[in-house]
């Protein structure tokens, strides 16, 4: 069967006449509401997916405006999978076999922005665009040096993650998931080499977990997140079963059995966890106690967070996985917690310093932070400082395949709109649409 993402339109809403309409004259405003009420594709998924604001689709949806730039009827139009000739495009790259970004370049000269070109390269798998991330030959039994090339494959696609969101690499991290667990049911195996074989397809569940709810798909997630748990027990790998229920509790909306949740993770540490995966179980149960409103679980997970990263000795092997939580990352964590639990003057001071040593570069990442700094300038009642640093966080998040900046951002700029007399705040508004 042919992969469909999660925002193709179904061929019955597409056979609609309303819907065959709406494509003809590209009034997308029109298709995003039929998808909406037909299909059941959220808002925020079709934002992510064809790169525009939540806030526009809406707008969109409204029958305020309409598309009219060519790059992006092509891009939403690939995105919803519609076929080519019902927007008055030629086959696309999708109907025909051919590659997504050859045919793209080759209709829009040098004009290609690069994150289209990795989306469409995702579409057929970005991993396969990328030559030295190609997947080594399969053997007919597996071996330790083989696990070992994959582990290191592994841990170099998910420097995508650094740069890209979710609705990016999603597609890329799932087919790695998909090719390891093919492995395990076709290539003969030791008990040694199926045991690591385990551990790194729990690894791979995680990514791919974490990429789908960062491009809006918890349910995806949750699923992902069960089944490192199953690769993680199996394997003896209480490490990557300490994350996976980390991982869990993060999206986790009941609040209390989030930090339940999140304990359990800390549960699994033992003698020889390291300390980089102590530090990372602790500063999300920290996070998850935060959101659960318990500031004195909050504040012994931060401080066993801060130990175990200062008992890490130069040279101690690192899971690749953990291997981002530093001081910088965890100076954050600290400043999102005390913004969670309503304490400013605390939260303030010490996001502001971890963020100016936070390279731009990480978009996603920093659009968020910048909301938790930005919520804890106005629990402060300094609003202005909250307007500028909401219309940082928003230029930022632009071009981001990742609907979290927006979701985290719109309480921000709702309690800014109770500002609006500000001309700070009325600026910022109005640049984002509110």
């Amino acid at each position: 069967m042919t992969y469909q993402p999660p925002t193709a339109l179904p061929q019955d809403l597409l056979d609609d006449e309303e819907m065959r309409r709406a494509l003809t004259q590209h009034d997308f405003g029109s298709v995003f509401r039929l998808a909406r009420s037909r299909a059941g594709i959220s808002y925020s998924r079709l934002a992510a997916a064809c790169d525009l604001k939540p806030i526009r689709v809406g707008q969109l949806a409204r029958g305020e405006g309409r598309i009219t730039s060519f790059d992006k009827v092509v891009q939403i139009a690939d995105a919803l999978r519609v076929p080519g000739h019902m927007v008055g495009l030629a086959p696309r790259p999708w109907e025909t076999g051919a590659s997504p970004a050859h045919t793209y370049a080759q209709e829009n000269g040098t004009t290609v922005r690069r994150r289209t070109v990795l989306q469409a390269a995702s579409t057929v798998g970005l991993a396969a665009a990328l030559p030295a991330l190609q997947r080594p030959p399969t053997p007919t039994r597996m071996t330790t040096e083989y696990v070992t090339q994959l582990r290191a494959r592994t841990a170099r696609l998910r420097r995508l993650d650094d740069l890209l969101g979710g609705g990016d690499t999603y597609r890329v991290y799932l087919s790695e998931v998909q090719a390891t667990k093919s492995l395990l049911r076709t290539v003969s195996t030791t008990d040694e080499t199926r045991r690591l074989a385990l551990s790194l397809l729990a690894e791979q569940a995680q990514q791919a977990g974490w990429a789908a709810f960062d491009g809006g798909h918890p349910a995806e997630a949750s699923t992902l997140y069960e089944e490192s748990m199953a690769a993680a027990r199996e394997a003896g790998d209480s490490s990557l079963l300490g994350n996976a229920y980390a991982f869990l509790a993060y999206q986790t909306a009941d609040r209390g059995q989030a930090a339940e949740i999140a304990a359990r993770s800390c549960a699994t540490i033992n003698a020889g966890t390291p300390a980089g995966v102590r530090a990372l179980l602790h500063e999300r149960k920290a996070w998850a106690c935060a959101v659960a409103g318990q500031p004195a679980e909050t504040e012994h997970a931060l401080e066993a967070a801060r130990t175990a990263l200062a008992e890490q000795q130069d040279g101690e092997e690192q899971p690749d996985w953990a291997a981002w939580v530093d001081e910088t990352e965890l100076d954050i964590m600290t400043g999102r917690c005390w913004t969670e639990l309503r304490r400013p003057l605390r939260a303030v001071p010490v996001l502001t310093r971890a963020l100016d040593r936070y390279d731009d570069a990480h978009a996603r990442d920093k659009s968020l932070y910048l909301s938790w700094l930005a919520d804890a300038y106005i629990t402060a009642g300094e609003v202005e400082a909250a307007a500028t640093v909401t219309d940082r966080a928003l230029n930022l998040s632009i071009g981001v395949a990742s609907v979290r900046p927006r979701q985290r951002l719109a309480p921000v700029l709702a309690q800014l709109g109770q500002h609006r007399n500000v001309p700070a705040v009325r600026g910022v508004l109005e640049r984002a649409g509110v």
